[in-house]
């Protein structure tokens, strides 16, 4: 379930925070700073991450982004909730940075394997069998997302790993809810079409 869906009051207590924290930044708290990018951090590397692929450029597209939030920290005015305008700014990048990619023609983005991504270690309680098709699964289902158009691709991500809802995800893409609907169906379709080989087992 997305996240503002299932726990309203927390997802508005956790707002409540990031409001108060950019307050701070807005008058130069560096400490409220370093807070605020603890807090989401996770959120736009993995987003960043699901994007371009795990390579050189998430955490330097990632740093990116908060120095956007520092820039205009004074110029912020809190008209949706504080991480739409974070993943508004880490779109920006990440689609700035796609098309940086397509002019200079490099190889299609597909996911690279990570070292947090190997099976399971402990072959005890999942056999090796399984956890090597779980990973090949993964992987499938990851570069079948890397090939999808960047507003598909971006909504996917922020639906199926960031769990926003189809409202937010309309604001983030600067789209309406049901354009957000229809990204979502053609990509899905996209995906299943893709994947066919593994939902037929």
């Amino acid at each position: 379930m997305p996240r503002n869906e299932s726990n309203p009051a927390g997802a508005s207590d956790e707002n409540a925070e990031d409001l108060r924290l950019m307050g701070l930044v807005s008058a130069g708290e560096t400490a409220a700073f370093e807070e605020l990018v603890e807090r989401h951090q996770r959120l736009v590397v993995g987003t960043v991450a699901r994007m371009l692929g795990n390579n050189s450029d998430v955490e330097d597209i990632a740093q990116q982004v908060f120095v956007r939030i520092w820039k205009n920290a004074k110029r912020y005015v809190p008209r949706a909730k504080f991480t739409t305008w974070l993943l508004k700014i880490t779109r920006n990048l990440v689609f700035n940075e796609l098309r940086r990619r397509s002019r200079h023609a490099q190889l299609p983005l597909v996911a690279e394997s990570d070292d947090t991504e190997l099976p399971i270690k402990d072959e005890r309680a999942v056999a090796p069998d399984a956890a090597l098709l779980e990973q090949e699964l993964r992987e499938a289902v990851e570069a079948a997302i890397a090939q999808l158009p960047e507003t598909q691709r971006m909504a996917v991500v922020l639906r199926r790993y960031d769990e926003l809802s189809y409202e937010e995800i309309a604001e983030v893409l600067d789209q309406s809810v049901p354009a957000v609907k229809s990204l979502l169906f053609r990509a899905r379709t996209e995906l299943r079409t893709r994947l066919s080989r593994y939902l037929s087992n």
